[in-house]
């Protein structure tokens, strides 16, 4: 199986996944955090719904600086809405399933740099920084987007397993 094949499969399972946990953010709570030190849940919930997009990037770039130093610092879009959410869960997941199908395994072996005002942070091939720095990344702050659920009474779907409010599949 090639590489582009492996994520492409993946990336529809964790797409799925990532629908059934934005489905149920409650509305109207968007600066919501459950600690001053953690994420607002406008913040957490935008982040799983754009991470997948995050593949487009690291395959039509070679580095993405948070900060350049003598640049605009990135900053990501922030949603508020459930359908907000959706749509761009929708959108992210389109833009890396169209540059998976577009590229190549050999590209893929290519490096990509993470870089913060001009300091390479990491450097890696680029499938081991879509695998770690996105699916597994996202699976993260997915479970801790079901804590949040958790804590504001909503219903928290079942994802790898059974949860409380499904119960078993």
């Amino acid at each position: 199986m090639k590489m582009t094949e492996w994520f492409l499969d993946g990336l529809e399972v964790e797409a799925q996944a990532s629908k059934r946990v934005l489905e149920n953010v409650p509305e109207g709570k968007p600066e919501w955090q459950p600690h001053p030190k953690s994420m607002r849940l406008g913040y957490l919930a935008t982040l799983v719904a754009t991470m997948p997009g995050w593949v487009d990037m690291m395959i039509r770039q070679d580095e993405l600086d948070l900060r350049p130093v003598n640049g605009t610092p990135f900053r990501q879009q922030e949603y508020a809405t459930r359908k907000e959410l959706l749509d761009a869960l929708d959108t992210s997941v389109g833009k890396a399933r169209a540059a998976l199908q577009a590229t190549t395994d050999e590209h893929l072996m290519t490096p990509w740099r993470f870089v913060v005002a001009g300091k390479v942070l990491s450097e890696r091939p680029r499938h081991a920084m879509i695998r770690d720095a996105v699916f597994q990344h996202m699976a993260h702050h997915r479970g801790q987007l079901t804590v949040y659920l958790r804590l504001n009474d909503a219903k928290v779907p079942a994802i790898y397993g059974p949860s409380a409010d499904e119960g078993r599949f």
